[in-house]
């Protein structure tokens, strides 16, 4: 059953009232493609608009901040923590891993995946001038601890 729709069919903030804090977490990860002149640009520190890396990093923390305004339904909460790490790999990848972290009654899987798209996003948007190609790629909840649901990891990908 989907839980963001009541008995009328509607849909609805789900009511946490009655739900327990505990302490919960979230992480999610993103990988984006690019050239691989295009990451060593970003690496040695030679783009012309500065450290690419830093400012996606801050604009995955904001993101986490504002998914409620993103996302309809979903509540607004206090993080505790937003934790978001870009990680150059191989030739032509930058990993991005985005953990948030809060004492709830509500999960923070959507901060998280929040957090890692807008981070792979504003990547995209700082090197689009140099390398409109890059992709975007396996969004998605790497793990999850708190709540009813208990903990749930996500299986390897050998792609990645």
């Amino acid at each position: 059953m989907l839980s963001h729709i009541d008995a009328q069919g509607q849909a609805r903030m789900v009511d946490v009232t009655e739900k327990a804090v505990t302490q919960r977490s979230a992480t999610a990860e993103a990988w984006v493609r690019m050239l691989p002149t295009t990451l060593q640009l970003i690496q040695q520190g030679g783009h012309p608009k500065g450290d690419v890396l830093a400012v996606a990093r801050i604009a995955g923390i904001q993101a986490a901040k504002r998914t409620p305004d993103l996302i309809p339904l979903c509540h607004p909460l206090m993080l505790t923590s937003v934790k978001v790490e870009l990680t150059p790999s191989g030739a032509d990848r930058v990993h991005i891993q985005a953990t948030c972290k809060l004492a709830g009654q509500t999960g923070v899987e959507m901060e998280a995946l929040t957090a890692a798209s807008v981070a792979a996003l504003t990547l995209y948007d700082m090197c689009k001038a140099v390398d409109k190609g890059m992709l975007i790629e396996q969004v998605r909840l790497l793990e999850k601890s708190g709540g009813k649901s208990g903990h749930y990891r996500a299986e390897e990908v050998s792609d990645a």
